[in-house]
Order: structure tokens, then C-alpha cells, then sequence
């Protein structure tokens, strides 16, 4: 709740603004209260980071998160407190700005920058389509990204075929597409430690 008022009452924190306009009101059970875009900028200026990410991820799993209408506030509202915040925790929902063709040419640029020979890209092994393969290693990277992981089903299937792969005895992470953009050197020091440490497991198993 958002609005000026007198009294406290046990258990409710009273978060007051100057001024708040129609466009960011709605009704809950015949109360005024203020919007659900406006309640994500208002959390943003009082609350910690982790509090805030924990609400625009509520919003999003109910399908509640319109960003468009948080752009609108974030514009009518300019650059005051939380408005940096807010932008930061919508970054994850927007969508990327890459391509898969972009992101697999800085993928293995990353990789070779780090010493480490070039995964095999887009190729089946057994069943299964992988996105990058390192076949000594029997190693495999999954680019959540490149390919559609936003349904339920998709949620399942993801983990079932990594179960799978690791019973077919290939060892496999999943990393976002939107890392490998951001962070690409990153990832690819994180990829040769996990095959690094894959070398010596088959080393080992073999000896």
C-alpha cells in the first residue's frame, strides 16, 4: 500500500509517496491499492534486491508481468530512487537481444581464447540433438536460449533427457544463451574447468 495515512497497525509497513496518479491505482475486493507495475517500482526504491527479484518472479509465474506497462511507470517516474533497481530485475524477463548464429560464433571464440579445442556444435548423438559436444569427453553443453525451455513440459523434458544422457554415460551442464553473450569468457573458463575435471573422472575409470 502506497498511500499517505495516519495510524499504524501491527504487522503492515506504510511506504508513503507525494503523489500518486489514477493510471496507477487498481481495486482489490473494492480497495484501492496501487497497480501491480506500480508496486514492483515501489518495492524496488524500499526493499533489498533479493525481496524485489523474489516478487517479479511471483508476478511472472502467475502471468502477471507485463513489462510494458512497467516501462510506462518507469518512464512517467524518470530516473528517482529504484528505478535502476527495477530495470535490472526485469533484465532476465526481456527478450534477448542475440541470435543463436551470433552467440554460437562468440561461444567458441570464448572456448578457444581459453586453449581448449572447439566442441562439436548442433550434432546427434544417439538420440539426442546437442548443442555443443565434446565427444572424447563425452561432454555436453545444453544452451537454454538457443531453442524454446519456457513451458512446463519443456521444464521436464530438459531435466528426463539429462537424466538420460548421464545413464548413456555423457556428462552434461546447461548454461543460458544470455550468459554466453554477457559473459562469454566467463563461461568458457567455468566449461574448461568442467572438462578438466571430466578428463581426470575418465582417466580414472579407465586406469
Amino acid at each position: 500500500m502506497t498511500f499517505a495515512g495516519k495510524g499504524r497497525r501491527k504487522g503492515i509497513r506504510i511506504h508513503r509517496v507525494m503523489a500518486i496518479g489514477d493510471r496507477d491505482i487498481t481495486r482489490r475486493e473494492r480497495l484501492p491499492v496501487t497497480s501491480l507495475p506500480r508496486t514492483l517500482f515501489d518495492l524496488a526504491a524500499s526493499e533489498p534486491k533479493r525481496e524485489l527479484e523474489r516478487a517479479v518472479d511471483r508476478a511472472k509465474r502467475r502471468d502477471l508481468l507485463d513489462l510494458s506497462a512497467i516501462d510506462q511507470v518507469l518512464q512517467r517516474r524518470g530516473r528517482v530512487p529504484g528505478a535502476a533497481q527495477l530495470k535490472q530485475a526485469l533484465a532476465l524477463y526481456r527478450k534477448p537481444v542475440f541470435d543463436r548464429s551470433r552467440s554460437e560464433l562468440l561461444f567458441l571464440d570464448a572456448i578457444e581464447s581459453e586453449g581448449e579445442r572447439p566442441p562439436v556444435l548442433n550434432t546427434w548423438v544417439g538420440k539426442w540433438e546437442i548443442d555443443a559436444y565434446w565427444e572424447a569427453e563425452r561432454f555436453a553443453v545444453e544452451v537454454d536460449g538457443w531453442e524454446t525451455h519456457g513451458s512446463r513440459e519443456a521444464f521436464e523434458n530438459d531435466r528426463f533427457r539429462q537424466e538420460e544422457m548421464k545413464l548413456a554415460g555423457i556428462d552434461s551442464i546447461r548454461i543460458s544463451a544470455r550468459r554466453i553473450e554477457t559473459e562469454p569468457a566467463r563461461v568458457a573458463k567455468r566449461i574448461r574447468t568442467f572438462l578438466t575435471r571430466r578428463r581426470t573422472e575418465l582417466r580414472r575409470t579407465t586406469s
